[in-house]
């Protein structure tokens, strides 16, 4: 699958641009009667009827208008349909964590980052997609992008950029070759009041770099063989640990939740940080020419240099299963999904297309941070696993590690004791 990842990346896009392990199938009575979309009509329709759709989405699309302007084409493209809209903020990251409280109460069309699809599809929560939805997943998306939104031969979302993260550095601090290795950053002479480098786990997200960089995994390097277990506790998982530990604990290092990424580089006081292409603009906007990008350093926890690696997931465009308006839901996911709103999307919020069409545009093509993302896919990610027991135990006891080591309840004299009890915690009963 990786390799499809790559082959993607490289031949649509070229340079083309960004908290889940096991079975493929879901229960089938948890699986809700595939939904279909019309096509666009603009005509003068017989009778309108009344529709509320209620609609999930990142802060972003709201900032920058984006949802507003979709809306106000899509419901002059249905002029069947009266639309009331509601729009709510919530992150992609937490659309699942939302839903599954009360998928009722939900929206009917949101936003979501494909590793928490499993758990929305055991859960009865997102609609099978059939008919023209599923035409364009199939026929618009590469096969390896299809992936992430697929259970078996069954599409459930529509993708819409790549979820990945890379490194963004501050070109007055580093150069191009101190951002290769995580010992150049670290070793880079800066003014007292600047930090080399910010540690940020992201909910267990970034921190599996540093684990998945030096070969280790959880469930196998595919994810899904659950017998395999988790393999942290070994000797190198014990030396990427102390690893972590002299980092997170360097004083030129920053840490997450004492100060924040903006904050520092507005000053041009922090060297090197890892994000995806979502958070561009801010970046952007604060530090101008003065903003480099590159896929991820290696480091050296044990004489060995490893490529630190990402995870690599989609996020995507789901429909509620539980939606009282189904018909006007999946045309409106699909309306979001095209290659027009794609590249609209690229356009306003720098959320490269996972659209063929859309992300082989000159814009696209010639953007630097494309060729970044594109590069971070082929050489420095793996694909994150989806399967449910990852999921919910993954993100629950991965960010116990740095959490304790900030702490110093995790230390070097208690290494493997602490890493033994994370993998009794991952092992499938």
């Amino acid at each position: 699958m990786k390799k499809k990842v790559i082959a993607m990346l490289m031949a649509t896009a070229m340079v083309a641009a960004m908290a889940g392990c096991g079975s493929s199938e879901a229960p089938a009575e948890s699986k809700a009667p595939a939904a279909s979309s019309e096509e666009s009509k603009t005509e003068t329709p017989a009778e309108v009827t009344d529709v509320a759709l209620k609609v999930w989405c990142a802060q972003n699309q709201v900032d920058t208008g984006i949802m507003e302007e979709q809306q106000t084409a899509f419901a002059a493209a249905h002029p069947e349909w009266n639309i009331t809209w509601t729009t709510e903020i919530v992150g992609d990251d937490n659309c699942k964590t939302e839903l599954l409280k009360d998928v009722d109460a939900g929206a009917d069309v949101f936003m979501f980052a494909s590793d928490q699809l499993l758990e929305m599809v055991d859960a009865g929560a997102i609609a099978q997609l059939g008919g023209e939805a599923e035409k364009m997943v199939k026929e618009e998306i590469t096969d390896s992008v299809q992936a992430t939104v697929m259970v078996g031969d069954e599409t459930y979302a529509i993708p819409y950029t790549h979820n990945t993260f890379f490194m963004y550095y501050d070109k007055t601090i580093m150069s191009e070759d101190d951002v290769t290795s995580l010992e150049k950053i670290m070793a880079k002479e800066t003014a007292d009041n600047v930090y080399n480098y910010y540690f940020e786990s992201a909910g267990g997200w970034k921190l599996g770099a540093y684990y998945y960089g030096a070969g280790l995994n959880v469930f196998g390097p595919e994810g899904n063989d659950l017998s395999v277990g988790c393999d942290w506790n070994s000797e190198t998982g014990v030396a990427v640990t102390n690893y972590l530990i002299d980092l997170i604990n360097n004083p030129k290092c920053a840490y997450d939740g004492e100060i924040a990424v903006s904050e520092l580089i507005a000053d041009h006081r922090l060297g090197v940080w890892f994000d995806g292409a979502w958070n561009f603009p801010t970046y952007s906007e604060a530090l101008g020419d003065d903003l480099g990008m590159a896929i991820l350093p290696t480091f050296n926890p044990d004489g060995n240099d490893y490529q630190l690696k990402s995870f690599y997931s989609s996020k995507a465009i789901g429909v509620n299963a539980h939606s009282k308006n189904m018909a006007a839901a999946v045309a409106f996911a699909t309306f979001l999904g095209n290659e027009e709103n794609q590249i609209l999307r690229y356009e306003k919020s720098a959320q490269v297309p996972a659209n063929v069409a859309a992300a082989s545009i000159d814009a696209v093509t010639s953007d630097p941070m494309s060729a970044v993302i594109a590069k971070e896919a082929s050489e420095a990610s793996v694909m994150q696993p989806t399967h449910t027991t990852f999921s919910t135990r993954y993100w629950t006891y991965a960010n116990t590690i740095p959490t304790e080591i900030r702490s110093g309840e995790l230390n070097k004299g208690n290494v493997q004791e602490k890493l033994d009890t994370f993998v009794a915690s991952m092992t499938a009963e």
